[in-house]
């Protein structure tokens, strides 16, 4: 389950991102918000301070807290918070489904350990899944879970979302996930699954995501064509 906290961060999200807290202006008051959200002060703090770090508002000594996320033309993934596809699709609103290109349950080997980070021995699921958003396949995924911790996958499980499936039937918190972003040449898999156009190059995304207990249980490749995507982080100073 999901902290109130940020519950309250992506309520207030949503809400500057449908308009109605627009940028240059200010959020309520933390009184007003409190009373809002049936919280405590603390706890709103808590999910305002999420909020500055992923770029939506700023804190103005004797002011309040003022709108600073403007949005554009392209589908956003934040690098600061770990979201789903779904959960990212249904903030951006585009629309959005998923195709199992290929499931199987491996026992690591030293090449497969190599590329995933699991140890040898280990049982792994590796999943391959296209990503289409507004009927274009933008997405391909590498994706490689830890049974140990990822139990009973399924194929219709991946299709849906892996992530609710941890938190809401296994009880799994997803912590934490270490990211990498490079540029790689598009593969001959590549221009199988994926509406590349003329594009010779793809977006890389590496993911080493943890649960509550320190287990590492997902690395995933996400290649992305260039075009169609902003990766958003927001840096503060001297925060």
């Amino acid at each position: 389950m999901k902290s109130i906290y940020y519950e309250i961060f992506e309520s207030l999200r949503n809400r500057i991102e449908e308009g109605e807290f627009v940028a240059g202006s200010f959020i309520p008051s933390e009184a007003v918000l409190v009373e809002e959200y049936e919280c405590s002060h603390n706890t709103l703090r808590k999910a305002l301070s999420v909020l500055r770090l992923h770029g939506y508002v700023q804190p103005i000594q004797g002011k309040g807290v003022k709108v600073i996320w403007r949005g554009d033309h392209r589908t956003r993934f934040l690098l600061g918070g770990i979201e789903s596809f779904a959960e990212a699709a249904a903030r951006t609103g585009v629309h959005a489904t998923t195709e199992v290109a290929s499931f199987e349950l491996l026992e690591a080997d030293a090449q497969l350990a190599q590329v995933s980070g699991f140890a040898p021995g280990e049982l792994v699921y590796r999943v391959e899944r296209v990503r289409r958003l507004n009927g274009q396949a933008l997405i391909y995924d590498i994706n490689y879970f830890l049974a140990s911790v990822v139990r009973d996958l399924s194929p219709q499980i991946v299709e849906d979302s892996v992530y609710l499936y941890l938190e809401n039937t296994l009880g799994v918190q997803v912590t934490t996930s270490q990211r990498t972003i490079q540029v790689e040449r598009v593969t001959e898999r590549d221009e199988q699954l994926m509406d590349l156009l003329d594009f010779s190059m793809v977006v890389v995304v590496t993911n080493h995501t943890f649960n509550q207990d320190g287990i590492m249980f997902e690395t995933t490749f996400s290649r992305h064509r260039p075009d169609y995507f902003t990766f958003h982080d927001t840096a503060v100073r001297g925060y």
